[in-house]
């Protein structure tokens, strides 16, 4: 292929930046690179954030090499990698999914979430515990057995003499968890703990406390603190809402929305091909958003090539890298022996190939800057 670097202005470019908000600034390899594609990756890496900021006319040469690189990949084919691919996919997702889940999709699965709470509920509403408990092992001896019984019914009396709750809660109970809150728990409904606890402590009515009782786990005393029905959806949707947000549940939303999508396309569409559809409507309604996807779709190609061409080269040329370090070992090493600077020579040798493998790309590939589009860049409406 004809190789050059060309620096022109036409008329055809002025022309078309007439014509069209978003000219071509350059072509790379053939492919035009749109004002807006430019703009985007220079004011990204020229941010606020950004050290050491380069002008436009600096930036022109970083962005070149950039594209002859991802052009050196797409002509290796490495976009058809598998896992490529994968990787792709799995991004580019990441950025649509949120996308497909609306504001009645979340309104949606928030009433689910309640109505399935209630439901859990039942008539039997929430209760709010507090207890004592004596462990058991379940293969306790007979010794164990009666030992916890005695210390239960110990704490019993205590309770018929008028002591506090909580307080011998506190200094007795084996559960640490609620113990140290004076043995209260958090809200609970049936299904939610062992049945032997459940028969005995929903039997009870706010205020009142149990006998002791066995559970699987040990004894217990129980005193019902609370009782109550599930407060109305209106007053819990903020924190039904909330829940979504934290769980990532929108990820499972926009999941089961590409599964309806694909069944209803009775077998014309895959969940890869319906995700595509959805990036590429998506990529039109929002240009960063394009932009951002096409960026690491590049990324991962720049990186795959750039392994292959400089990096796993340059760490296996032993030889190139001790010629390059009799070469440079007075004026770059200090004549220090190749042991002692072999990090440094290995990195120069990389970046040496580097500079050598871009000269070549830019003999391989034609490049076309239109100066006049460039001069545009951030000075247009």
């Amino acid at each position: 292929m004809r190789t050059s670097l060309i620096s022109i202005l036409c008329a055809f470019a002025t022309m078309a930046g007439a014509q069209t908000s978003d000219p071509v600034v350059m072509t790379v390899n053939g492919q035009n690179v749109t004002r807006s594609e430019f703009e985007y990756s220079y004011n990204k890496n020229n941010g606020d954030d950004v050290i050491e900021k380069t002008t436009v006319e600096q930036y022109v040469p970083l962005f070149v090499n950039y594209k002859l690189k991802v052009a050196a990949a797409l002509d290796a084919r490495l976009d058809t990698l598998a896992s490529f691919k994968v990787e792709f996919a799995k991004y580019r997702d990441q950025q649509v999914r949120p996308t497909i889940v609306t504001s009645e999709d979340v309104e949606n699965e928030a009433r689910r979430i309640y109505a399935d709470r209630l439901n859990m509920i039942g008539d039997k509403g929430l209760i709010r515990p507090a207890h004592i408990l004596m462990r058991l092992a379940q293969k306790a001896s007979r010794a164990a057995q009666d030992s916890a019984k005695m210390r239960i019914d110990s704490i019993y009396a205590c309770l018929q003499r008028g002591e506090d709750f909580a307080d011998l809660a506190t200094r007795f109970s084996q559960d640490p968890g609620s113990a140290k809150r004076g043995g209260q728990l958090p809200w609970i409904c049936t299904g939610q703990t062992l049945k032997e606890f459940e028969d005995v402590t929903f039997a009870l009515n706010k205020g009142e406390t149990s006998k002791p009782f066995l559970s699987p786990v040990g004894y217990h005393i129980v005193k019902m603190t609370d009782r109550k029905q599930l407060e109305p959806y209106d007053s819990l949707r903020a924190n039904i809402i909330n829940f979504i947000e934290k769980r990532n549940l929108r990820d499972a939303i926009a999941q089961r929305k590409v599964s309806e999508m694909v069944k209803s396309s009775d077998g014309r569409l895959t969940v890869a091909e319906v995700m595509q559809q959805k990036a590429d409507s998506l990529a039109k309604a929002d240009e960063a958003m394009k932009y951002l996807i096409q960026e690491y779709h590049d990324g991962l190609l720049l990186f795959e090539v750039s392994n292959r061409e400089v990096w796993e080269k340059a760490a296996a040329d032993s030889v190139g890298q001790m010629k390059w370090y009799k070469k440079y070992r007075k004026k770059r090493y200090g004549k220090k022996k190749f042991e002692e600077v072999k990090a440094a020579v290995a990195a120069d040798w990389q970046d040496e190939l580097e500079k050598r493998w871009v000269a070549a790309l830019r003999k391989r590939y034609d490049v076309v800057i239109y100066d006049e589009v460039l001069k545009t860049v951030n000075k247009h409406n």
